[in-house]
């Protein structure tokens, strides 16, 4: 590759997670190495159950999809978009993939080699822990992903902890299988077989001498090289690497990252000199990291009612407030968020299909506002609408009969968990939010070609849509639809920043907080409308503007828009830190308070808080005259 293609990718990579915690040289080497990649659209990189690449991927251009096939059914699982990380499967689990990798869009990616990684990663920490969280986050059901069951190699499944264990010493299994090396190969391949274990330690007296994987068993006895009769200590590895009993997981990846193993042994003091106490295996690293929010999903999927649905949302709002108390980046949180209410969406709609009956064509479920951002930790509203393909005219009444009768009982039973109906009313039980793919390419088309028919409510929910359930193939055709329209839409996006700037201000003149004068909310401070849906507006008008793709989350959409106009990158990443401030105050509230933590007791708040709380709003008005400049807003002032 020519030094001048390496400068522009390191470049690249540099203002990218996790490459932007490397140094200039270490960026030098991987950019040297990248293979570049072009995808056409609807173009595989990997399917399930392809052999494992050696390398892993960054969306240079373009937007890819992850799916998996769970309960015979497709489901999408990530959307990585430029920037992002993906394939890291190579890293974390020896079996083939178990996900299937194609472009949405025409897509660039850069093809990294894992040779080239690993020992970048052995050494760095803060990068070891953003892969692993990336590759734990985007496994929607980890067991199935790993390949294997529910269990771990002690035979136990992980599904009492309330928390995300990244950052805890791990759990592992405490009952190994303990073998001496003048046993037959044969004795113990049976006995790794019967126990179910994927490992035996050799010991003398419960000290360690080594350890026999079935890699070992694969590589040594099936390919002939010994005999089943030999002795198990002519195959083991040797010595055993140790590691104390409160290890936590990053420190566990590292040293197998470093000694590309599998497995680790656990000692009374951490040294091969002392009494073992366990195994910790690899599938323990993956399950530590999102085992909680896998085994929440797989509760969903079994829950007969919507009792036990929301039973499951209460074990969630616990894991929420565990993970914040914690410290786990609220980016992450959300991702998780995300995936856990799309469960609950998904399980819904699938307890009514099987009361209705199958349905007449296909159809997408779509989620809008918070939770089509993925930014819903609380219980707050749904909104939603629905889209069914195009049937003969005659048959259109009967089609969409079906669809209303589903979408009202979905909603009843989201309801029934915790989200409430909105009062406006903009759900998919609304017959106007109910239509065909032709209906609501003309709804769309009308929105934006003729801006203010609506009120403000349109623009910030029915932009921020993402499927939820059904086919993928329509949402890719209502995208083509709204980006196409969007080439021409100078009036839209300017009434859409003109919208943005009528939110109410948050401070006063005097730079004091601006609290509602009466009603039930008096002298509260309405921390969603005052401050976070200034920056949710804003980042969506912008990112409108450059008809980005795939990227709904305020939080990213900073970060992206960043990018794209360095000039004002300052100004973005620190609208992206102020979301992620006001986002977490408002959930901490409303965790405290039992409510949606709209409206906030400003007197409550700690000091370091209300400081917080006055700093985020400060890239206010410096997006405000982006906007007013871009737009142009004397058009509609």
């Amino acid at each position: 590759m020519n030094n001048s293609l390496a400068s522009t990718i390191s470049d690249f990579l540099k203002m990218h997670s996790p490459f932007s915690n490397l140094s200039v040289d270490e960026l030098e080497t991987i950019s040297l190495s990248i293979s570049v990649l072009s995808l056409d659209k609807n173009e595989t990189l990997f399917k399930i159950g392809d052999e494992l690449h050696n390398k892993f991927y960054v969306v240079a251009s373009g937007l890819m999809h992850i799916s998996l096939i769970a309960d015979a059914e497709e489901t999408l699982i990530d959307k990585p978009s430029v920037g992002e990380v993906f394939g890291l499967r190579p890293f974390f689990a020896k079996n083939n993939y178990a996900t299937t990798a194609k472009a949405i869009q025409d897509s660039i990616i850069y093809a990294i080699p894992v040779a080239v990684f690993k020992p970048i990663i052995a050494k760095n920490t803060v990068v070891l822990d953003f892969l692993l969280q990336n590759f734990a986050s985007s496994s929607s059901d980890t067991s199935e992903n790993l390949g294997g069951n529910q269990s771990t190699d002690g035979g136990k499944s992980y599904e009492t902890p309330n928390e995300i264990q990244f950052f805890q010493a791990l759990e592992y299994n405490k009952n190994p299988l303990l073998v001496s090396g003048d046993e037959t190969i044969q004795n113990v391949a049976q006995k790794m077989t019967d126990s179910l274990l994927g490992c035996a330690l050799v010991h003398h007296q419960n000290i360690p001498l080594g350890i026999v994987t079935d890699v070992d068993l694969r590589k040594k006895v099936a390919t002939g090289r010994f005999y089943i009769t030999a002795l198990t200590n002519k195959i083991m590895s040797a010595p055993v690497i140790t590691v104390p009993e409160n290890t936590s997981l990053a420190e566990a990846q590292l040293l197998m990252l470093q000694n590309n193993i599998t497995h680790l042994c656990v000692t009374v003091d951490g040294t091969d000199k002392t009494a073992i106490v366990g195994v910790i295996s690899q599938q323990d690293l993956i399950f530590a990291q999102a085992s909680n929010p896998g085994v929440l999903i797989k509760e969903i999927k079994r829950a007969p009612n919507s009792a036990e649905l929301h039973n499951i949302r209460l074990k969630f709002e616990e894991f929420i407030q565990n993970s914040i108390q914690k410290k786990i980046p609220l980016s992450h949180i959300h991702t998780i968020a995300g995936e856990v209410n799309n469960a609950l969406i998904k399980r819904a709609i699938d307890l009514v299909i099987l009361d209705l009956g199958s349905p007449p064509v296909r159809f997408s479920w779509f989620s809008i506002g918070s939770q089509g951002r993925k930014e819903q930790l609380l219980f707050t509203d749904q909104n939603s609408f629905l889209v069914y393909e195009d049937v003969a005219f005659d048959k259109n009444q009967i089609v969409k009969d079906y669809f209303l009768r589903l979408a009202n009982k979905v909603v009843e039973i989201l309801e029934k968990v915790g989200y409430s109906a909105n009062s406006n009313k903009y759900t998919a039980s609304n017959p106007e939010y109910c239509k065909s793919f032709s209906e609501w390419s003309e709804q769309f088309s009308g929105w934006i070609l003729k801006p203010g028919d609506k009120s403000n409510e349109i623009s910030t929910l029915f932009f921020d849509y993402e499927i939820a359930y059904g086919s993928i193939e329509i949402e890719e055709q209502l995208n083509d639809v709204v980006f196409d329209r969007l080439e021409n839409a100078k009036k839209f996006l300017a009434y859409l920043g003109a919208e943005t700037l009528k939110r109410p201000a948050p401070l006063t003149f005097f730079k004091q907080f601006n609290i509602e004068e009466e009603g039930i909310h008096k002298e509260l401070f309405d921390i969603k409308n005052r401050a976070i849906l200034h920056l949710v507006d804003a980042a969506r008008v912008l990112i409108l503007s450059h008809k980005v793709k795939g990227i709904n989350n305020t939080f990213l959409r900073f970060k992206q828009l960043a990018m794209i106009e360095p000039k004002y990158a300052e100004i973005y990443l620190n609208a992206a830190e102020a979301f992620v401030v006001l986002a977490k105050i408002r959930t901490k509230e409303g965790l405290k308070n039992n409510s949606n933590g709209q409206y906030i007791l400003l007197e409550e708040l700690s000091k370091s808080d209300r400081e917080k709380l006055k700093n985020a709003l400060a890239p206010m008005r410096e997006l405000e005259e982006i906007i007013k400049n871009k737009f142009q807003l004397t058009y509609f002032m």
